[in-house]
């Protein structure tokens, strides 16, 4: 599988290029801004995007959804719970940064442990609210890389200070759904450098006394 990071928009996100060399199908995950990059980007790789995937709703992560859809004309896909941070600029917080922004409405809504396939790009779903009411986090098993969103950072957590938000829920998601994967998982936050699950959990100040480690 080959991965491209683009950092994109106002608050530095993340935006993934996730593809398999062999038969160039690929996924798009998290476009938050600068859909005009993103595309060029898509185009200079080569390869086919089956699908958009968001890890979550906020308005810093959808930006760019919209026309990165449409120029490719493929689905959407977010967390089952997570729609109307697609639709309404207060509850995905982007209306506090006087810059309202909305997405499309998906058009797949994913469940926890659901596997999808887009080509030959196969993704397990993993359910992790607390930074926002459905988050989820997509696993690629056979070469252990999780695209984490804002639930994990390399040393520390998403913000449990927005509307839905729940550090309680958080760390719960964190220590049942990311935790138990095996140390040497390549962890691929929505903002920052990218992790382990062993560094996180022999090292993260946010998970020691939460029963995590």
């Amino acid at each position: 599988m080959e991965l491209q990071t683009i950092v994109v928009g106002p608050f530095a996100v993340n935006c993934y290029l996730f593809w398999d060399e062999a038969t160039l199908d690929g996924v798009i995950i998290d476009p938050g801004a600068e859909a005009e990059n993103i595309v060029s980007a898509v185009t200079r790789a080569g390869f086919r995007p089956r699908a958009v995937l968001l890890t979550h709703g906020h308005g810093d992560h959808i930006a760019g959804v919209a026309d990165v859809k449409k120029h490719f004309d493929i689905p959407l896909y977010v967390g089952r719970g997570e729609e109307e941070l697609l639709a309404n600029p207060s509850a995905n917080v982007s209306a506090f940064f006087d810059d309202p922004i909305v997405s499309p409405p998906a058009d797949k809504l994913l469940d926890d442990e659901q596997m999808i396939r887009l080509g030959s790009v196969e993704l397990r779903v993993l359910a992790t609210p607390g930074h926002s009411p459905a988050g989820v986090c997509y696993l690629h098993e056979r070469d252990g890389i999780l695209f984490c969103g804002d639930t994990l950072f390399a040393g520390s957590i998403g913000r449990t200070d927005f509307p839905g938000c729940s550090l309680e829920t958080l760390l719960d998601s964190i220590q049942r759904k990311i935790m138990p994967l095996p140390e040497d998982v390549l962890c691929f936050p929505g903002h920052g450098v990218r992790t382990t699950v062993g560094a996180e959990k022999n090292g993260n100040p946010f998970l020691r006394g939460s029963n995590l480690v």
